[in-house]
């Protein structure tokens, strides 16, 4: 199965969070933070949202900063996916 977001829509992927602290404490996952790191997985054909044209400046394959309360959850086939307006996406990661 496969997920094809409408309009201005991205599905991102989370990568991991930390399990360690910088000291190398190790964290239970009820402490671990959810990250705000993504990498792209796919991503909509823009188009017309609320009377401005939106053009999509992510492609699939980008490792994204988002912000942190934003998107919905979803699972799919035994993985985890947040969906998100381009709006949420705060910087692109080279």
């Amino acid at each position: 199965m496969t997920i094809k977001p409408l309009l201005d829509k991205v599905v991102l992927e989370q990568l991991e969070a930390e399990e360690k602290t910088s000291s190398g404490i190790l964290l239970p996952t009820t402490a671990q933070e959810k990250p705000s790191y993504a990498k792209v997985v796919a991503v909509g054909e823009g188009g017309f949202v609320d009377g401005y044209e939106v053009k999509m400046l992510v492609k699939v394959g980008d490792k994204v900063l988002y912000s942190k309360y934003a998107g919905t959850e979803v699972k799919i086939e035994d993985k985890k996916y947040v969906i998100v307006k381009q709006a949420d996406i705060l910087a692109v990661i080279e």
